[in-house]
């Protein structure tokens, strides 16, 4: 009889467990399938970008398969969105050159990819719950291949709103969920509120394995073939504004209408955008009529260089870049000049067989009149050589430069003053077609060129500290890391007592280069600052939290260096090379070394296409710093140790701003 009862017992236990869960999953309908032949296995897909200038952002593109269930604890990591970094990461084969739209990709897919499960079916009961992924591309910038929260994600499988009220909120795409068993269930819609995993989503149940989930349709369709089609995508607002299937006079409008609200500095620069209209309309309306496309481009070129006045706006084209120099800058006198911080300006290039040699200017002349003006009320209406500026000091260091411009053929009054003569001289020279003085002007404003095909390069010194050189933020995003973790290994291993960092030839590039590499000179940490844009629903700029920065420490303690700091800098370090140098300065042991403040570029960009193979970029991310105020544009950074100019630093035949830097890590010891 006890044989009985056990067999009874086990019986009734048998039945239970039959039932219970076939009841549980009788509360939710199945998910109707489309293509069920027992579960995705392979994945294939593109990636169909419209930035012209993605395939530059790195070498080793990476396409992976990434673990979403950070969407499920309400907590957003703007980083990696929504990303779990904890669980594995899958790579796919990359199957065409990214540097065609679109390239392809492929990968088979994980028996069980050990991701999180959550339980998102909203039938009252505790289930194991299911596992959520997507595809998303990105390029490897930091140690091994996988993404953590030093790297940015640049497309993925699911889109995301870009209203400010449902920021990145997933709107629509595919997805891939995983389900250990066919007992649990998935949201089949959005619900009333449109937002994913709330609990008015309607739910279906789901089969055991993988499922991609079309969220574009309504209800969601679940697709079970072996073989599924997961592209990567550019979410609403993400692709590249084109405006070149339109006439001038429409593309024009259209740029115009698109930048009044986006632009990033109409209040701060008091942009007058009717003027704009008023004063550049005409041209294209001119150039459509007249079907002429050079009048076009050189007006959207006019309108570039000198409607607003912000160094991240331009425009180009095969057209406007086969163009020579305008004929006023062509003719030259052999000389060029500097300004000396006492307000002098004095000859620092004599041309060979110059008119200006010719005369016996010598180096270190001081220039006082030209054409009966004096020098500094001479520049004063000048536009300079390579407008717009943001910054009113890059501004008339320009102006400088084209004071020594004219036409070929030009006679020129020049009073100046040799060194060691008591009286000035007033002389008429000829200007001549020569620019060797032109581009030794450039060179007092920028720099010497050094030719460096590496983005970073570093040494020793004799003195025994270590100098590091960051010739770009544009280049190459594993290269420029992994040279910079070699110099700070050298450095550290060495125990230089300081280091240099010289960011004079640095014209920017991307946060995602520079924000790995500031992580290795921090030990905490730090805020540095944000962006904000303009978002439609809003009317308005708000600030977009992907955009905070967050310095965050390399990972190993030991790869971080933790001595005294000096950053040599000059005009030419421009937007992310000054957003760089803003960082070091939230350390307590760094100075900033110039003769001058960086170029002033302080903002994001938007690139834009336009009719006749025009692109062009304007600025639409208003860059804040550590206390959420507008920290760069217009001003750039002031070094904190200024060199002066003095004849002795013009003649130098060493580096006035390197010996002082060294002078003040000296002082540090």
């Amino acid at each position: 009889m006890q044989f009985k009862r056990t067999c009874l017992f086990a019986s009734l236990l048998l039945l239970v467990l039959a039932v219970t869960p076939a009841f549980a999953q009788d509360e939710l309908p199945d998910a109707e399938i489309q293509d069920d032949e027992g579960g995705v296995v392979f994945v294939t897909g593109q990636l169909a970008y419209s930035n012209p200038t993605l395939p530059d952002f790195g070498t080793q593109p990476i396409v992976f398969l990434g673990d979403m269930s950070e969407i499920f604890g309400g907590e957003f990591v703007f980083s990696t969105e929504y990303i779990n970094l904890e669980s594995p990461q899958f790579l796919a084969t990359i199957t065409s050159p990214i540097t065609e739209s679109p390239f392809t990709f492929e990968l088979r897919l994980p028996i069980d990819p050990g991701g999180v499960l959550a339980d998102v079916d909203n039938d009252g009961e505790s289930d194991t719950g299911v596992s959520l992924y997507n595809l998303n591309f990105t390029f490897n910038g930091v140690g091994d291949p996988f993404v953590d929260n030093r790297e940015f994600i640049y497309y993925r499988s699911s889109s995301q709103s870009l209203d400010y009220e449902t920021l990145y909120q997933v709107n629509g795409g595919r997805v891939l969920v995983w389900s250990p068993d066919a007992e649990q269930g998935f949201p089949s819609g959005f619900g009333d509120d449109g937002e994913l995993f709330t609990e008015d989503d309607p739910t279906v149940g789901i089969p055991e394995g993988w499922t991609v989930v079309d969220l574009d349709t309504e209800p969601f369709t679940f697709i079970r073939s072996r073989e599924a089609e997961v592209d990567i995508i550019e979410s609403a607002g993400e692709e590249l504004p084109d405006f070149s299937d339109m006439g001038y006079t429409e593309a024009f409008s259209a740029l115009l209408d698109m930048m009044e609200n986006e632009y990033a500095f109409s209040e701060f620069k008091e942009v007058d955008w009717e003027a704009i209209r008023a004063e550049y309309m005409p041209l294209f309306e001119q150039a459509e009529a007249d079907n002429d496309s050079e009048a076009y481009q050189l007006a959207l070129e006019d309108f570039a260089e000198n409607a607003i006045p912000d160094g991240h706006i331009a425009v180009a084209s095969q057209f406007l870049v086969a163009q020579g120099l305008p004929a006023d800058i062509m003719g030259g006198l052999g000389i060029a000049i500097v300004e000396l911080s006492d307000g002098r300006f004095i000859v620092n290039y004599i041309g060979e067989n110059s008119p200006a040699s010719d005369e016996g200017i010598e180096p270190g002349a001081e220039i006082l009149d030209v054409n009966g003006v004096a020098v500094a009320d001479a520049i004063e209406d000048l536009p300079g050589l390579n407008p717009p500026y943001s910054s009113d000091t890059l501004r008339r260091l320009e102006q400088i430069r084209q004071v020594m411009r004219f036409n070929v053929g030009d006679e020129v009054e020049i009073t100046y003053q040799n060194p060691g003569d008591s009286e000035a001289t007033t002389v008429t020279l000829t200007a001549v077609e020569e620019s060797a003085s032109r581009l030794a002007s450039r060179n007092n404003v920028y720099g010497v060129p050094r030719g460096s095909n590496l983005p970073v390069e570093y040494e020793v010194l004799e003195n025994g500290y270590g100098y590091i050189a960051i010739y770009s933020f544009s280049d190459d995003f594993l290269v420029s890391v992994l040279l910079w973790q070699r110099a700070l290994a050298l450095f550290n291993a060495l125990e230089v007592p300081g280091i240099i960092i010289d960011m004079r030839y640095n014209n920017g590039g991307s946060p995602d280069i520079s924000n790995p590499m500031l992580g290795y000179l921090f030990d905490e940490e730090v805020y540095a600052g944000t962006s904000a844009f303009y978002f439609p629903d809003r009317g308005a700029f708000e600030i977009n939290p992907l955009y905070e920065t967050t310095i965050e420490p390399a990972p190993n303690e030991a790869d971080r260096y933790r001595g005294p700091i000096a950053v040599l800098i000059s005009p030419a370090c421009f937007s992310n090379c000054e957003f760089f140098t803003y960082a070091l300065t939230l350390r307590d042991d760094v100075a900033v070394v110039g003769y001058y403040p960086t170029g002033g570029l302080g903002g994001g960009i938007q690139q834009f296409a336009m009719p006749d193979g025009v692109f062009g970029q304007f600025t639409v991310g208003r860059a804040l710093g550590a206390d959420n105020e507008i920290h760069i544009e217009g001003t750039g950074v002031e070094p904190t140790l200024v060199v002066p100019v003095t004849e002795d630093t013009v003649f130098s035949e060493g580096d006035p701003l390197l010996d002082a830097a060294v002078e003040w890590l000296d002082e540090q010891q």
